[in-house]
């Protein structure tokens, strides 16, 4: 499914450029052929269903998953932002015993008893010169259950879990994705998201293969570099998570002009602060929009556009999905009552590889997938995400969601960014705590902050301490980790 949809847009777009980074171009034609010259790689290298790769965002990327996929097998994405310890144990899970990477993640590749393919080792002019002359066959008849991609989460809530990702998942998002943006193969995408990730996988490499667009690759953000791409690639499209954008705001030398042909820019994998988003607006004339997804859900659920936004939410379900929030009791809440967001719909995952108590205890027996996300809906569709459900703090019985506080923390004209968790007290169960990080020259104290919250929201809510700090601990892609913050209390 993925792979014939490679070739029917080789076979009408094949000399337009698919994908490029900063070392090659490769036009649809020559993308066939470098997916083609890694079938014939992964066959000879391995039995084994899965198979891993451990590549940055490159065109050698989407040539081994094409590549991998024509060969009939299943992708493992291998996050190379991870410690060699915690990527020997995802590849012991996954049961891959071959890891396609390059000499760059040598070392930590090496913490792995699975075979490592380097590229660089590998004759892929000589072969992609003569994949001219050799048959090619056809894809492999694959069921739309089958499991195309199996992705690790990022561990941000606990030990990373494969998540089964089946050709349905993907096919049907990539498609609702493309008629919620109206998207078509003139949109330039700028790939600075890791291919690792479940928001690249989908939104930059197979929304644009589908599309028959091209995307240019950043195999490692830098905010001066993106800005100088977006302004020579002329690149209309950029998705990353909020902290980049955040990142962005602090180069002293982007002009707005720098990204004028943008029509997009979206965030997601986190919450995105209200002066990022009133900043970015402001410098560069550029309206962020917000998205809502998980790798559960392969991964897009939902999605801010020009025409369909409002301030402070996620957007709307894109089609085939229904988002509805639920007491702990299994009862839908309406008005916008918050609770516990579950997401149906065919993008939703087949389950988590190997372990069926995890996937039972978030999978009903109708369908719906239990995000862990705690938020609303509102009359018209608009999604509200209040904070995860495992982080709720319950201050003298009153539930209190740390998104809330950390909106208005953000307000403040010196903070950057805010992080809210709970602390035990013994008078009153749990009172909240704030992390902050500070803007660049400002300055502020915990007093001031403190006193500025309780303008904001109700006493029960202001953080009993406030603490200022150079940075937060992050996860691979960026997020804050806050069980990380729990340690520095």
């Amino acid at each position: 499914m993925l792979v014939e949809t490679l070739l029917e847009t080789a076979k009408r777009r094949g000399d337009q450029v698919a994908v490029a980074d900063p070392t090659r171009s490769l036009t649809y034609k020559e993308l066939v052929r470098l997916s083609d010259v890694m079938r014939r790689q992964v066959q000879r290298a391995s039995n084994r269903q899965n198979v891993g790769i451990l590549l940055p965002s490159t065109t050698v990327f989407a040539g081994a998953f094409f590549g991998t996929l024509w060969a009939g097998r299943t992708v493992v994405p291998l996050n190379f932002l991870l410690q060699p310890d915690e990527l020997a144990k995802v590849v012991d899970d996954s049961d891959i015993d071959v890891i396609f990477t390059i000499r760059h993640f040598e070392e930590l590749a090496s913490a792995t008893k699975a075979r490592k393919i380097y590229i660089e080792d590998l004759p892929l002019k000589r072969e992609m010169i003569l994949s001219y002359l050799r048959f090619r066959p056809a894809p492999p008849k694959v069921n739309e259950n089958d499991t195309a991609v199996l992705l690790y989460t990022s561990g941000t809530s606990g030990v990373p879990k494969g998540v089964l990702q089946t050709y349905r998942n993907l096919r049907t998002n990539i498609d609702a994705c493309i008629e919620a943006a109206r998207l078509t193969g003139e949109h330039h995408f700028l790939g600075v998201l890791p291919l690792f990730h479940s928001f690249g996988i989908t939104t930059m490499l197979l929304v644009p293969v589908r599309l028959g667009a091209r995307v240019y690759y950043l195999p490692k953000f830098n905010p001066n570099l993106v800005f100088k791409t977006v302004r020579e690639q002329k690149s209309t499209i950029v998705m990353v998570i909020a902290s980049m954008y955040t990142a962005l705001l602090r180069s002293k030398s982007a002009k707005a002009e720098d990204l004028a042909s943008l029509t997009f820019a979206i965030s997601g994998g986190e919450a995105l602060s209200p002066m990022t988003f009133e900043a970015f607006k402001s410098r560069f004339n550029v309206e962020i929009l917000q998205g809502y997804g998980m790798s559960e859900a392969a991964p897009v659920v939902s999605l801010s556009m020009p025409w369909a936004h409002r301030a402070g939410k996620v957007g709307k379900p894109i089609a085939g999905v229904s988002v509805r929030a639920f007491d702990d009791n299994g009862k839908e809440l309406v008005d916008e009552e918050i609770g516990e967001l579950w997401v149906k719909g065919p993008n939703v995952m087949a389950g988590y590889y190997k372990k069926p108590e995890e996937t039972k205890a978030v999978l009903t027996d109708d369908g719906w997938y239990k995000t862990g996300d705690m938020g609303c809906v509102d009359a018209d569709g608009f999604i509200q995400i209040t904070g995860r459900k495992k982080e709720m703090i319950i201050v003298g019985g009153e539930n209190v969601y740390p998104r809330e506080i950390e909106t208005a923390l953000e307000a403040h004209d010196a903070v950057n960014e805010a992080a809210v968790i709970g602390q035990q007290d013994p008078s009153r169960g749990e009172v909240p705590v704030a992390f902050v990080t500070l803007i660049e020259g400002a300055d502020s104290t915990e007093t001031e902050l403190r006193e500025f919250c309780r303008g904001k929201v109700a006493g029960y809510k202001v953080p009993r301490r406030v603490i200022i700090s150079k940075d937060l601990p992050r996860g691979p892609t960026g997020k804050i980790l806050k069980r990380e913050l729990n340690k520095l209390l």
